[in-house]
């Protein structure tokens, strides 16, 4: 039976660091093999949208480790739910 998405995603936060950004890595590149040029099209769009938002002082940035000590903190519920804790 194959593994569900879920199942893999397990298996995958037992990886080391360095094993699970090279995954992601290679699962967002093939994904993005796949997007059509509107997509593509849009999502640029959007990227200077939003930095024209930043550089007009309309939002401000936060860090990038401000950002990481949250997704992990998210991430750790996260996987606690599932494992039923």
């Amino acid at each position: 039976m194959p593994a569900t998405a879920d199942q893999l995603f397990l298996e995958a936060l037992s990886l080391p660091p360095e094993a699970r950004g090279d995954l992601t890595d290679r699962l967002v590149a093939s994904s993005a093999e796949a997007i059509s040029p509107e997509i593509e099209r849009a999502h640029l769009d959007e990227v200077r949208r939003r930095m024209a938002r930043v550089e007009a002082g309309e939002v401000q940035l936060i860090s990038g480790e401000e950002v990481l000590t949250e997704g992990r903190a998210l991430l750790a519920s996260l996987v606690g739910e599932r494992q039923g804790r």
